[in-house]
């Protein structure tokens, strides 16, 4: 099947000029506006959509109703709206594999058949035929409950999973004896940003918080995480409380058992970067909690435990991370010595067969290499190219460890790796129809205003006229040392294949070179992420790539926020926007469930009078005046718990009343749209549907 993007249509019968094709002639739903004002430091700010914060009242569930049926109607109206969910429904019905991992006489792997809401987990015996161990598919009804986390004990006889209903953050705990498939009578609630880790096969150490009162569960803070140790065949009431709580108060808690089941490793940390360290030994009863690292200046990670030294990843010192060895006997952080020193390039560490795997991001994409346990490098892993490598990780025990490559030309390929010989084998490739060899990758370094270099990555059909006339999707996050890495996306097929060209662009904020890029787009410097964005658009107009006729933007949560700031910062440079779950209200994003331990990033408007005038400056709630604005499609959760939902329902209201022309404003809810654990897949097409729809009509495009 081939479709034709043509500039000048005919639709119904009658020519329609580009420049008004996704016009709006419907009617936005009445939002009402309230009296509400906030004082900062003796300057008033109003709040008049303040009611909508509560995602649980009559009238906020109300509009939702009413804005999903203009919506609805609005995208319902493309005409070739059923084409796109036809050809990515295609696309997306292939047999989908993870990586295997072996878990006693097993391996277990996770696939999806095609269209599979979710992922199902299969496992075999060496020479036998792969069994059903786990079909989350069965959870719910509608898809809507997806598996949120698996741990096996050491000797893989005993499991315990999380799972997420309707995506929440709070997840039920779930005890399966593994070789009889049996459940325990030990299932755990209201357990929230948590992992599980095993002692021995006597119970499991994770971490939750109070919850919130009735009617809060959405809203309330969350501001006390604790780790506790369940005990196999006890109530969670008798649940031992570890760490945390009212004696050593800390926001982000987690517990995690060395492989050797040496130590339990304790890290604890009060924002989104910066953690304290903690250990105590497994083997002595009631062995105290020692201070490894205490304060929140930088981050830490206890990666691997032998013969009582242990290997620690820090950025102590070294913003692009090092690794360190330590005596568990002395574990404070003044005894640690250097054994693998910062390289030019951050560096992530993972162990397998008695090996260290350093895989280095340099300018974005991933270079791994592998070292033995004394620091010394003992090869450079070759990859098929420019892209991201995942994995690289096992037991001690192991001879050979499973990776991913992908990038975005590259659908993910898994690959069997040898430890001793360094060879590296195609395990399983993907089954996607997509011929790679039609498009190619180019990587452009581009310089913001103040002359920082950017690197972006553009995406396109080879042969693609750079003319100023292709849709283009730039897309990007900017935040919390996250780095943008090289992925194939089956989603984005239909969109090059209408000669659609995709840009990301590794802005600050993120984690591409390092803390010193993070650093450089946090608090008082986040405008240095938005600058970067806005040059990248500039970047990708002056070039011809595209224009801003026919130039989208996208990000999701940070991103929403990118996204959110730079429409309401630059309206004229994009045709359509995309700001997805985005944390859009910078005067109270903080005020609800885990929102303050944003702040390292941001900053909070009851910092002081400068931070509070420099949110207010960009916020893109507060910044939304009588402007011609892109034709916009805000998407978030019917409610979600770090209640972003509220700062879209602010964000997209504000809009449709500054809109002063006919560029269509909508916002479209669903349940599980927003941070929990996985979407079902027929959800995921129905919003790449909608996304594309929704940007091509608004270009003046077809499909």
């Amino acid at each position: 099947m081939r479709y034709t993007i043509i500039c000048t249509l005919l639709l119904t019968g009658m020519t329609v000029n580009a420049q008004n094709k996704g016009a709006f002639t419907g009617k936005y739903p009445t939002t009402k506006k309230v009296a509400h004002e906030d004082e900062y430091f003796g300057q008033k700010v109003a709040d008049p959509y303040r009611w909508l914060e509560d995602d649980l009242s009559a009238d906020t569930k109300d509009w939702v109703v009413r804005q999903n049926k203009v919506t609805n109607a609005y995208l319902d109206k493309i005409p070739f709206h059923s084409k796109i969910e036809k050809r990515l429904t295609e696309l997306w019905n292939y047999e989908k594999y993870s990586a295997p991992f072996n878990r006693g006489d097993y391996t277990y792997f996770y696939k999806n058949d095609g269209l599979q809401n979710q992922y199902v987990l299969y496992r075999q015996k060496e020479g036998g035929k792969p069994d059903v161990f786990l079909d989350p598919n069965k959870f719910s009804a509608d898809g809507t409950t997806s598996l949120a986390g698996m741990s096996f004990t050491k000797d893989g006889s005993m499991c315990a999973y999380q799972i997420s209903e309707g995506g929440s953050d709070w997840r039920k705990v779930i005890v399966l004896d593994a070789n009889t498939m049996k459940m325990l009578d030990d299932t755990l609630r209201d357990v929230k940003f948590s992992g599980i880790s095993w002692k021995g096969n006597e119970g499991f150490y994770y971490s939750s918080y109070d919850k919130p009162k009735e009617g809060s569960v959405l809203s309330g803070k969350t501001q006390q995480h604790k780790l506790f140790y369940h005990k196999l065949g006890t109530p969670q009431s008798q649940d031992k409380l570890i760490f945390g709580g009212d004696e050593t108060p800390r926001r982000y808690i987690g517990g995690s058992v060395t492989e050797d089941e040496e130590f339990l490793v304790i890290s604890a940390a009060n924002a989104t970067y910066g953690n304290e360290l903690y250990l105590q030994s497994l083997k002595k009863p009631d062995a105290p909690i020692i201070p490894m690292v205490k304060g929140f200046d930088n981050e830490h990670d206890v990666v691997y435990s032998k013969d009582g030294m242990l290997y620690i990843v820090t950025n102590t010192g070294a913003s692009n991370r090092k690794v360190m060895l330590v005596k568990a006997k002395y574990p404070q952080q003044e005894n640690w010595q250097t054994l693998i020193p910062e390289m030019r390039f951050p560096m992530s560490v993972s162990t397998c067969g008695g090996k260290l795997f350093v895989s280095f991001l340099k300018d974005a994409v991933s270079e791994v290499k592998q070292y033995n346990l004394r620091g010394m490098e003992e090869r450079v892993i070759a990859l098929p190219g420019l892209g991201t490598a995942s994995g690289f990780g096992g037991r001690e025990t192991e001879k050979e460890l499973y990776y991913t490559f992908t990038s975005y030309t590259h659908p993910p390929t898994i690959f069997k790796y040898n430890i001793e010989s360094g060879e590296s084998v195609v395990y399983k490739s993907s089954g996607v129809k997509f011929d790679p060899t039609v498009y190619e990758s180019k990587q452009v370094f581009y310089a913001n205003p103040d002359g920082t270099m950017i690197p972006m990555i553009i995406t396109y059909k080879i042969g693609t006229a750079f003319n100023g006339k292709n849709p283009t999707l730039l897309y990007g996050y900017g935040g919390f040392n996250i780095s943008l890495t090289p992925h194939f996306s089956v989603s984005n097929i239909p969109f090059l294949e209408n000669g659609g060209i995709y840009a990301v662009a590794n802005i600050r904020g993120g984690g591409e070179y390092g803390d010193n890029w993070h650093d450089m787009g946090t608090k008082m410097t986040k405008q240095n992420v938005f600058n970067d964005f806005i040059a990248a658009a500039e970047y990708l107009i002056k070039e011809k790539y595209t224009s801003s006729e026919y130039l989208a933007i996208e990000g999701r949560s940070n991103g929403g926020l990118l996204v959110g700031a730079c429409m309401t910062q630059r309206p004229e440079l994009y045709k359509v926007c995309f700001p997805g779950v985005g944390v859009l209200d910078m005067l109270r994003y903080h005020k609800f469930t885990a929102g303050a331990g944003w702040a390292y990033d941001y900053g909070t408007a009851d910092d002081n009078k400068e931070m509070f005038e420099y949110l207010l400056k960009y916020s893109p709630v507060h910044n939304v005046d009588n402007d011609c604005y892109p034709a916009t499609m805000v998407t978030t959760a019917d409610h979600d718990d770090r209640v972003v939902p509220a700062h879209s329902f602010k964000f997209a209201a504000a809009l449709q009343a500054g809109q002063n022309c006919d560029n269509p404003t909508l916002i479209r809810i669903e349940t599980n749209a927003g941070h929990g654990a996985g979407k079902p897949t027929s959800m995921v097409i129905k919003d790449h549907t909608d996304k594309w729809a929704f940007m091509f009509y608004n270009m003046g495009l077809t499909y």
